[in-house]
């Protein structure tokens, strides 16, 4: 941990730098930012939660059901975005991030950047791993795991904030999967898994009875290298049961 970053900064003003910077990031790069940026730490983990955050041009392919030229547009740009996000941090810290994951809920205007560090950012910060459901969510990421592909071989999950939960898959890849990595077809598998995992983590009625709190918004990556995914699932406000 940077020693300068300890002693200037609280962990409120460390995400509201986070934020600024992110937000500016994404306004010169795509010409549009978003009109919020939330932030959580915890241990190694660092959820950037952006919404409404749609450029008028995605607007129209999005209208038009264009959706995979809107993700390859935004793959492109954010592989500029994200060594510099990385190396901010850094900077920040003192401590580099070793992973970055994005991914988008167009309909929503929503996105999620997910980075893991290799080092704790600071060992006060802690996350919430022992949160309310967590077998039970686990036990059905588990199960829609292998429904699209199979279950991983390790599974971490913890509580990023009240309302952000992150799942962490590792040894996930099949054997006829990394033979198309291997062939170079992997944006394209990409774009078929995260459809996928997707669509059955949305219609899984199973988090919300679980958790009590409408699911709002559903995120998921890969790391090829790694054999690595996270999931990232915003939740709402308590529901509030009748009298």
């Amino acid at each position: 941990m940077n020693e300068s970053y300890s002693m200037n900064h609280t962990v409120h003003q460390f995400q509201q730098l986070i934020a600024s910077y992110t937000g500016k990031l994404l306004r010169e790069h795509f010409g549009k930012g978003p009109e919020s940026v939330l932030v959580s730490i915890g241990g190694r983990y660092i959820t950037i939660y952006l919404r409404n955050f749609l450029a008028s041009s995605e607007r129209i392919l999005l209208q038009q059901e264009h959706v995979m030229i809107i993700n390859q547009m935004r793959d492109k740009l954010m592989q500029m975005v994200n060594p510099e996000i990385i190396g901010y941090i850094h900077q920040l810290t003192g401590v580099k991030p070793s992973e970055i994951y994005y991914d988008w809920a167009l309909h929503n205007q929503s996105g999620m950047i997910t980075i893991i560090c290799p080092d704790y950012l600071d060992q006060e910060l802690e996350l919430r791993e022992d949160y309310y459901g967590k077998e039970e969510l686990e036990r059905a990421v588990l199960l829609i795991s292998q429904q699209a592909q199979k279950p991983p071989e390790q599974l971490y999950s913890c509580e990023m904030n009240n309302r952000i939960l992150l799942f962490v898959r590792e040894g996930i890849l099949v054997p006829i999967e990394k033979e198309f990595i291997r062939l170079g077809h992997g944006e394209l598998l990409k774009e078929v898994k995260r459809n996928l995992d997707k669509n059955l983590l949305c219609n899984c009625e199973g988090f919300e009875l679980i958790l009590n709190r409408p699911v709002l918004d559903v995120f998921v990556d890969w790391n090829y290298e790694l054999d690595k995914s996270i999931i990232v699932i915003v939740t709402g406000n308590p529901k509030t049961t009748k009298s």
